[in-house]
């Protein structure tokens, strides 16, 4: 008898996006995920709590109005480092590139669409006070392709 709820260690393929659905992605990633709650200036308003996958495993896909690239702007703030992504037309970010980890995506746990996800452990990230924190988080082992070693230190 298969189990139709899926292991939260097998990486399965998460999809979501914007709220208006211009933005549509898909991302490979484990059923069970880390998400950070960050305290900096930018994710505190927005309210954002996201978790990180390698850039390699993130593609955005055409939305029903045509490619998804057109329908995003970015907006960049301080080192101009992380690039926040967003909706021209929803205004929603479902994903952005991260200062942490350069070479990775941060998703959105919220935009994720229902069904994949099971279970998220929420982890604060002290944006506030980030080169102590980053120091400290090992967040930059989450898109180094092995999250539950990242997880682990």
């Amino acid at each position: 008898m298969s189990n139709s709820v899926p292991d939260p260690n097998e990486v399965v393929v998460h999809t979501g996006g914007c709220h208006c659905r211009r933005v549509r992605w898909r991302v490979e990633a484990p059923a069970s995920v880390v998400a950070w709650v960050c305290n900096c200036s930018n994710c505190s308003v927005r309210g954002n709590t996201h978790f990180v996958v390698p850039a390699s495993k993130f593609k955005l896909d055409g939305g029903p109005a045509g490619a998804a690239e057109e329908f995003i702007t970015t907006y960049t703030f301080g080192t101009h480092t992380a690039r926040h992504t967003f909706c021209k037309v929803c205004g929603i970010t479902s994903f952005y590139y991260p200062r942490s980890n350069p070479d990775g995506v941060a998703v959105t746990v919220a935009c994720v669409d229902p069904g994949t996800l099971t279970h998220v452990e929420y982890r604060k990230a002290d944006g506030k006070n980030w080169e102590e924190w980053f120091e400290r988080s090992q967040i930059g082992g989450f898109s180094k392709g092995k999250p539950e070693e990242a997880a682990a230190k």
